[in-house]
């Protein structure tokens, strides 16, 4: 279990690892993943988007119109992968828990 990382677990990042996936995801995937996505998770992505690009996506979310589950789960996992991968390598750090103390 402790290796299952799903797009929900995506808020244990911190603010600056968002942003730096954020530069990195492919910008029609972004869209598709958070249509699905917890209000919570879409919060998450957008007060990390300056106020123009947060309008500008939730606009293309609303464009989309339904859209298949299939389509939003490999959208999603694509993003889950690329965190994975960009932790992997240092670029980000993924929190165990959010509500964890650090030490300055």
């Amino acid at each position: 279990k402790a290796l299952m990382f799903t797009f929900d677990d995506l808020h244990r990042l911190t603010p600056m690892a968002v942003q730096t996936l954020l530069r990195v995801v492919e910008k029609d995937k972004l869209p598709l993943a958070l249509k699905g996505a917890s209000e919570k998770l879409r919060d998450l992505f957008f007060s990390n988007l300056s106020e123009r690009a947060g309008k500008m996506l939730r606009e293309e979310i609303e464009s989309l119109g339904p859209v298949k589950l299939r389509e939003v789960d490999e959208a999603q996992a694509n993003i889950v992968a690329l965190a994975k991968e960009m932790a992997a390598t240092g670029q980000i750090e993924i929190g165990e828990n959010k509500d964890e103390e650090l030490v300055y």
